[in-house]
């Protein structure tokens, strides 16, 4: 007979699987067995928490409540045998990971393959979106996410603080010049984040005033991939996080513009959990090196790039 975390177990797993017969490897059982080992947890709660038909599984309302309810307790009991484990134990395990595009392309792939020749025994599910997601609900054990948080129930630690770039394609600036003054904006085509209302708004240091300039240009898009490679194409400028433009500057696609008077407004980083998930060792040490590696900013091709010179 099953025992309720056994039960849970299987119950996730079917359902990220699709199938009784896809998660029944996984579990060590056969399909038949998978199939009645979920009947009779339905049976014991007296509800359905499946619906199966012949081509698909379908969570009802209540399922989906003992989803949840099972990643949160799973969770819990992972965290704790870790914490106890760790030790005696090198880290191992499947990492959820959730990262925007821009910060899982640029960001966590160049670094991944260090991180696997040191951990072999953690491998990693990567869920790349810039849609807004419940960690929990989604069983993510860590997320990258930048700007300010709201969720307080949270964990977060802070890996850097970042900054802006205005820059602009070779082929851009000898077609239609390089501003050297914030005012020259103005008649220039400048290419905007959508869902951020601030996009718009660039600021700069004048006179030791920081001056808010407005920009407008022919496109907005909710992905700072889509800018980038617009502003490469020589569409427009662009005012960018630097993890987002390093690549195409270090490459000579894109140049930095209007440095010295570029006010550009740090913002952080963050590495955020579920509470509970970084007493994990394979949370810990997954947290531990994106501190080391990122910390140091390797993506910045000098000091000044994102960032006013010193004027002293």
């Amino acid at each position: 007979m099953a025992n309720p975390s056994q039960e849970m177990g299987v119950f996730e797993r079917v359902i990220e699987r699709g199938s009784f017969a896809s998660a029944a490897p996984d579990v060590g059982l056969s399909p038949s067995a998978v199939s009645k080992l979920i009947t009779r947890l339905e049976q014991r709660l007296g509800v359905r928490l499946i619906t199966r038909t012949t081509r698909r599984l379908a969570l009802t309302a209540e399922g989906e409540t003992y989803l949840r309810r099972s990643r949160e307790i799973l969770s819990a009991i992972d965290a704790a045998e870790s914490e106890i484990a760790s030790a005696r134990v090198s880290p191992r395990g499947r990492l959820r990971v959730l990262a925007p595009p821009v910060l899982a392309v640029e960001l966590l792939a160049p670094a991944l393959p260090a991180f696997l020749a040191r951990h072999p025994r953690i491998t990693f599910d990567f869920l790349v979106t810039n849609r807004a997601v419940d960690l929990i609900g989604e069983n993510v054990d860590v997320a990258l996410r930048t700007g300010d948080l709201k969720d307080s129930t949270l964990v977060a630690r802070k890996l850097i603080d970042l900054t802006r770039v205005i820059c602009a394609s070779p082929q851009y600036l000898a077609r239609y010049g390089r501003p050297h003054t914030p005012s020259d904006l103005a008649r220039h085509s400048c290419l905007t984040i959508s869902h951020i209302p601030e996009s718009g708004i660039w600021r700069f240091r004048v006179n030791d005033e920081v001056v808010p300039v407005s920009v407008r240009g022919p496109v907005s898009a909710d992905s700072a991939d889509v800018l980038v490679r617009l502003a490469i194409e020589g569409v427009g400028i662009v005012c960018l996080g630097e993890i987002a433009v390093a690549s195409a500057i270090r490459k000579g696609l894109l140049q930095p513009l209007l440095q010295e008077s570029h006010e550009p407004e740090g913002y952080p980083l963050w590495a955020v959990m579920p509470p509970g998930r970084q007493r994990a060792l394979k949370v810990k040490t997954f947290l531990d090196f994106l501190t080391d590696h990122f910390g140091p900013a390797p993506w910045r091709i000098d000091a000044t790039i994102g960032r006013r010179p010193d004027r002293s």
